[in-house]
């Protein structure tokens, strides 16, 4: 069944500030989970504590892959499992491992690896894109390198639509490519401002999103994940207004 999620770090800037707060104020706005992006050392048990008052899920998180190849991954997974999480994803990937094709066949062993750790511990793992990773190389992109060179098994996707199409890809076609790979999605809206792309509320942009839950809802995705960090006016209400049209989006999807 499909879920509305929120990626925290939308609101990073207060987080930083005052991590529970936020969490607090973000809770009242719709959303059934929260993508963690960092949780500013609050213990495991309080941050299950908030997502048990607000009946909230954890809809993943976002862990930096430096930390995931670090020793006291099981520090890792305890933390997850306390909160009731069972989706880790691996964010991004720095400049030195995306640099050439070789780079990107090695960096997906390194996938492979934390995925199958990920796995034995009773988690899915994922990798997010940005748009540099459909830079291509040769006839394939460096996305297409990294889920070429990882085992379906071991490592999912988070396609970001936002990225994907900035880099002038279409988000439903990497959906029907990799299919059940994909079990979250990142949405947010763009708009064209002096020829430039940028972020704006779900409804209020170029993306067909009616179409894009169609697709992914064939394949089964079951987390839909606001990420939005550029805002006209209080973010707290553009967030609102994001969960209202993808509640509405998705209830339309369900009747169709």
């Amino acid at each position: 069944m499909s879920k509305i999620g929120l990626q925290f770090f939308s609101v990073w800037k207060d987080a930083e500030k005052d991590f529970l707060g936020t969490f607090q104020k973000v809770a009242g706005l719709g959303y059934e989970g929260i993508q963690f992006a960092g949780f500013y050392n609050t213990p495991a048990k309080k941050v299950k504590r908030l997502l048990d008052e607000h009946e909230m899920a954890a809809a993943g998180a976002h862990v930096g892959i430096h930390q995931l190849l670090q020793p006291g991954l099981e520090n890792i997974f305890d933390y997850h499992q306390t909160i009731g999480n069972n989706l880790i994803i691996c964010p991004a990937i720095p400049k030195e491992m995306r640099e050439t094709a070789d780079d990107y066949k090695r960096t997906a062993e390194l996938l492979n690896k934390i995925g199958e750790a990920c796995k034995k511990a009773g988690f899915i793992f994922g990798y997010h894109n940005h748009d540099f990773e459909f830079e291509k190389f040769g006839d394939r992109t460096g996305h297409e390198l990294l889920f070429g060179n990882t085992e379906p098994d071991l490592v999912k996707m988070e396609l970001d639509c936002y990225w994907a199409r900035f880099a002038e890809y279409d988000p439903i076609e990497i959906i029907r490519k990799y299919r059940d790979r994909v079990v979250s999605l990142h949405i947010k809206d763009m708009k064209i401002v002096n020829g430039k792309k940028a972020g704006t509320e779900v409804g209020k942009g170029i993306f067909d999103y009616a179409s894009i839950i169609k697709a992914a809802n064939e394949y089964g995705v079951v987390w839909f994940t606001v990420e939005q960090e550029e805002f006209e006016g209080d973010p707290y209400e553009s967030l609102a207004e994001n969960v209202d049209t993808l509640k509405h989006l998705l209830a339309e999807a369900a009747i169709k």
